[in-house]
């Protein structure tokens, strides 16, 4: 029987996939195109037992899918809508300035402070 997660199952399952930083570093590297293990494994510096476990977590959490190639398995994102998110994901978390945040929790983006809708904090932070 398929179980449908909801989405903050799916949200919990992807933001553990992303909390490590080798499996962060994996997708980055699938980001550009699919490999086979012992080519991940030399690009990241990781033995082929952890890559292994690493990869697991990531088709478990259907982030990535292994396609069979003769006696091998090459790696890729599992869709290519990934492959933008994680850009996009990456464009909206660099451009946060994690150095000044406002005391309300507003967090300063790109000189201008993010802030509710019609407040008056736009410009806090600014040099």
């Amino acid at each position: 029987m398929v179980k449908v997660a909801s989405q903050a199952e799916v949200l919990a399952r992807f933001g553990h996939a992303l909390s490590d930083p080798t499996r962060a570093r994996l997708l980055l590297v699938l980001r550009a195109g699919g490999a086979y293990p012992s080519e991940l494994a030399e690009i990241l510096g990781v033995g082929r037992t952890n890559l292994s476990n690493h990869l697991a977590c990531l088709r478990g959490c259907g982030l990535v899918v292994a396609t069979p190639e003769g006696r091998r398995q090459r790696y890729e994102l599992a869709d290519d809508k990934l492959r933008h998110a994680l850009g996009d994901l990456l464009d909206v978390v660099l451009a946060v300035d994690t150095e000044h945040v406002h005391p309300a929790g507003d967090a300063v983006v790109a000189g201008a402070a993010v802030a509710p809708a019609g407040s008056s904090l736009a410009g806090v932070g600014e040099s």
